[in-house]
């Protein structure tokens, strides 16, 4: 169950213990601004097999990105970081710690919070992801 505090916003799971998992997003101030995200230059991130190419932007304490997997691209971790994400294109599979595996195609989203699950990407024929984290 989550509880939303009406003063401060915040987004609580309950039963979880003492740890927060869930925030709302906290948008401070800033300038309007258009990215244009052909012009960032990609850095490239190995995975288990494959590679990552992440175009990155950073806005205090909100990452976006755009991520293109290579076909064959096998994540080297599990990832415990919340995220919003849409497939722009391809085939994401994504492995949950549990065994669970989920797909996610080209114009769906999935949602993660911080902690739980563990989670980690694959894709045997690429993928292009936008994600805000």
């Amino acid at each position: 169950m989550i509880r939303c505090d009406s003063e401060s916003h915040r987004l609580t799971k309950v039963n979880r213990g003492a740890r927060l998992y869930t925030s709302l997003m906290k948008m401070t101030p800033l300038s309007m601004s258009v990215t244009d995200w052909n012009e960032i230059a990609p850095t490239r991130h190995a995975g288990e097999t494959g590679f990552a190419l992440w175009r990155t932007q950073t806005f205090d304490d909100i990452r976006v990105r755009r991520i293109e997997y290579s076909p064959g691209y096998l994540a080297d971790h599990w990832c415990a970081k919340g995220h919003i994400t849409l497939c722009l294109s391809g085939i994401l599979d994504i492995e949950i710690g549990d065994g669970t595996h989920l797909q996610l195609k080209a114009g769906q989203s999935y949602r993660v919070g911080d902690g739980d699950p563990p989670h980690r990407s694959r894709t045997s024929v690429g993928a292009q992801l936008f994600i805000v984290d």
